[in-house]
């Protein structure tokens, strides 16, 4: 279902996947798999360049909360007979400290828009119609476009005739559609896992733990959904989680979360380089030398000095 307020954006969307796909048809065929593959990388990559603020921004948020969990820790226990206080006392201290716990919806809210456009823009693409401003040849070289041996706009359900008629062979269309959402469905649970596991760390005792903990087995099962959706939209999504894991990942590593001791104490370990760290291992640091003792100082015993009388050629008077 086409939303008729977001034309704009649709047809934005659709220039800028023009725009892609002709400077790649310069050097690579318009109708390879491959020219559309990396048309729809290279938008969900720009796209996600684009919101790269607003990760930014959402990291700060999660990153001040971590700071105040001790805080958050106080107050919970202060007031745990009164949930409605407690509420009231966490939210006010977020706010004072500018640290916002819907923060994380951002990013998501801000791609969101663009995910329709696309799913609108490539079912255009699959039901053969000239839209958005795109053009004909543009839509026969993306219906043309093979992928792994699967067509840009082949779904898992279509039927073995539809796909045939896209000139591609029905079993591994949909093996290969398979593969894709089972990519999704394991970045998805990584990405999620990743969050939650940091969340936990920061604060023990949430009670919202166990939720937090069972919707991160229940996300994966959300990319099940997309078996419904055209393999160009798949792609975007697996390019996606897999920026979000690696963006994630590298924030995690270069701001690791503070500790905090029995005395409430906090400390921030030192950064790493995340799972580069792991694979060939810390950098050695130098280790100053130890300085060399200092020699002895020779001490030159110097003569007790005669007295007058006894020196050589005095005489007492």
């Amino acid at each position: 279902m086409e939303l008729p307020f977001l034309n704009w954006l649709y047809t934005a969307v659709a220039w800028v996947i023009t725009q892609i796909h002709s400077g790649y048809s310069t050097f690579i065929p318009s109708s390879s798999g491959l020219n559309w593959a990396l048309t729809i990388i290279t938008l969900t990559v720009a796209m996600r360049l684009l919101i790269f603020p607003l990760f930014l921004k959402q990291m700060r948020s999660s990153r001040k909360m971590q700071e105040l969990a001790p805080k958050v820790q106080e107050l919970r226990k202060k007031y745990k007979n009164d949930k409605q206080r407690m509420n009231q006392e966490v939210m006010a201290l977020y706010q004072s400290a500018g640290a916002n716990p819907l923060g994380g919806c951002l990013p998501i809210v801000a791609q969101f828009p663009i995910f329709i456009s696309m799913f609108t823009v490539l079912r255009a693409i699959a039901e053969d119609r000239v839209s958005f401003g795109m053009t004909k040849e543009l839509v026969d070289s993306a219906r043309a476009a093979h992928i792994i041996g699967a067509p840009l706009p082949a779904k898992f359900f279509d039927s073995a005739e539809v796909i045939t008629k896209l000139g591609a062979d029905p079993t591994m269309t949909k093996i290969v559609l398979a593969c894709f959402v089972a990519i999704s469905s394991c970045t998805t649970f990584l990405t999620v896992r990743q969050s939650v596991k940091r969340s936990v760390m920061q604060m023990p005792d949430n009670p919202m733990a166990q939720q937090q903990k069972i919707l991160m087995y229940i996300s994966p099962l959300f990319a099940v959904f997309s078996l419904n959706f055209q393999l160009g939209l798949i792609l975007y999504w697996v390019t996606t989680n897999l920026w979000t894991l690696g963006q994630q990942h590298w924030f995690y590593s270069r701001h690791p979360m503070p500790v905090i001791d029995e005395k409430g104490n906090v400390t921030t370990p030192e950064p790493t380089n995340g799972i580069f760290t792991k694979l060939v291992g810390k950098p050695k640091v130098a280790t100053p030398e130890a300085p060399a003792e200092p020699a002895p100082k020779i001490v030159r015993q110097q003569p007790a000095r005669q007295p007058r009388s006894k020196r050589t050629g005095s005489k007492k008077s």
